[in-house]
């Protein structure tokens, strides 16, 4: 993958990245349309990290820090780029931004029935935290 490419996406890459995700992310999120990811790239330029390769993106990662935790979102790679070391690109890249902005620790967002996931993650030396629970209250209708 010497062609890999890494770097933060910027308001050009925001339709391609949303048309991505239908492609190689797993499941949906309520913020996954052309507002949300605007507001996430306005209010921190560095926080979404795209793959390319030969111009095309081929993974991305939320790396969103909010000053006390560092969270991981959206870890997404187009399937026929998987197990190429793109996710290993991109989880570097944000954890050396982390690294940067002082945090200590990273959690990541990995659906319950995605074992695909949970097996990259596992890899990258993530584990699962059993006795936290997510609690979540949609904020819009």
């Amino acid at each position: 993958m010497s062609e890999l490419r890494i770097r933060a996406a910027g308001p050009g890459d925001l339709d391609r990245v949303l048309a991505f995700w239908k492609v190689a992310a797993e499941g949906t999120s309520i913020s996954d349309d052309l507002e949300g990811v605007e507001r996430l790239v306005a209010r921190d330029p560095e926080a979404l990290i795209l793959a390319e390769y030969g111009g095309e993106p081929v993974g991305t990662v939320i790396a969103g820090f909010d000053g006390w935790r560092c969270h991981l979102y959206r870890l997404a790679v187009h399937p026929g780029h998987r197990r190429q070391g793109v996710a290993t690109a991109l989880l570097a890249a944000a954890e050396e931004r982390f690294v940067r902005l002082g945090g200590r620790r990273a959690d990541a967002m990995v659906l319950r029935r995605n074992e695909t996931a949970h097996h990259a993650w596992g890899a990258a030396g993530y584990a699962p935290e059993e006795h936290w629970r997510r609690w979540v209250k949609p904020l819009t209708g």
